[in-house]
């Protein structure tokens, strides 16, 4: 029974990997094919139109816009805080957001508090968390430039955080006790555009890179799976500064409805074409993987299989009868050179 479950356990598990493995597969094959431009949740230069406002956003608080560069959450003076907010909610399943902003102060040695993106089911509701409402309900990304207490990670940080409506942000440990997923980057007064680019598949993927380093180099921060935001979240963005500041600056917002591939067909990321003879590729590399994975279990079955066959033997006495006629040998041997074996 025990060679039976045993050989059972090696047969299933292997399957089970595989199994897990092709789930995977398949979502990694599902690749941005194309995306849509949502001028609902984009925002450029001038910002506001003839009426000095936005048909698609709200701004408030200490925000103010300056026509030819920015939306300015907050200036760099203490007790600042401001948003920006989109008007209807973003109803695509999959979407890519693309955000460039500037963080930047004349004091290089006290500055904060920073500011947040929001993907979440409540808008425009001023408060303590970078300038928005605590207990919020859905994604919080925070670029936070103010350490609160010690760490052994550098600030600034981008930290996120999903919210259920009931869990207060940990603002004493920069909200460590409850992240999603996090990354040091050192995004304040850098000599290249500063982006952070969030890529969403509902329910299943969140991506989180920043450009800070150079022109058009992306820096992986994190990735988060299964992981699910509220429904037709509203977009958001809000800054906060406390006795030290700086100037949180909105430069543009892009957002696309992001266009799956098949999941049967893996497709070039940057094009979205059909890499030839793909399918043919993947479906022998499944093939030999399965033919491997049957060899291997044939070759554990024969193992087992002579094993509890050599037990058997041993168990009705025939290792004795070979060790007998081992020994007889030897002492007929050991007569040729002189030896007799009835002194023994």
């Amino acid at each position: 029974m025990f060679f039976k479950g045993l050989l059972y356990c090696l047969t299933l598990l292997p399957l089970g990997i595989l199994a897990a493995l092709d789930d995977k597969s398949k979502l990694a094959n599902r690749t941005i094919d194309r995306t849509v431009s949502l001028r609902t949740h984009s925002i450029y230069p001038p910002y506001i139109d003839q009426d000095l406002q936005n048909r698609w956003w709200d701004f408030g608080g200490d925000a103010y816009v300056n026509t030819n560069k920015h939306i300015r959450l907050t200036r760099a003076k203490p007790s600042q805080m401001g948003w920006l907010w989109s008007r209807v909610p973003l109803t695509a399943s999959n979407f890519v957001l693309e955000l460039e902003f500037k963080v930047a102060g004349d004091n290089n040695h006290l500055f904060g508090d920073g500011m947040a993106i929001w993907l979440a089911k409540d808008r425009a509701q001023p408060g303590p968390v970078f300038g928005s409402k605590d207990n919020f309900e859905g994604l919080g990304i925070f670029l936070d430039t103010y350490a609160n207490s010690r760490h052994p990670y550098s600030f600034p940080r981008i930290t996120a955080m999903l919210g259920d409506g009931k869990t207060a942000y940990d603002s004493e440990h920069d909200g460590e006790k409850n992240s999603l997923g996090a990354c040091s980057a050192n995004f304040r007064r850098t000599n290249v555009a500063t982006k952070l680019k969030i890529t969403y598949i509902r329910e299943q993927y969140l991506n989180v890179k920043i450009q800070y380093k150079a022109w058009d180099e992306w820096t992986e921060c994190f990735t988060s799976y299964g992981t699910v935001l509220p429904l037709a979240p509203y977009v958001g963005f809000s800054a906060l500064t406390g006795d030290v500041s700086d100037n949180h600056d909105i430069i543009s917002v892009t957002t696309y409805s992001a266009i799956l591939s098949s999941p049967d067909a893996q497709r070039d990321k940057l094009t979205g074409s059909k890499k030839p003879g793909l399918a043919g590729v993947a479906a022998s590399s499944w093939s030999w993987t399965f033919i491997k994975l049957f060899l291997f279990v044939g070759v554990v079955a024969g193992a087992l299989y002579g094993y509890k066959t050599y037990a058997l033997r041993q168990a009705r006495g025939g290792v004795a009868g070979v060790g007998v006629g081992a020994f007889g040998s030897v002492g007929r041997s050991m007569q040729g050179f002189g030896y007799d074996s009835k002194r023994f």
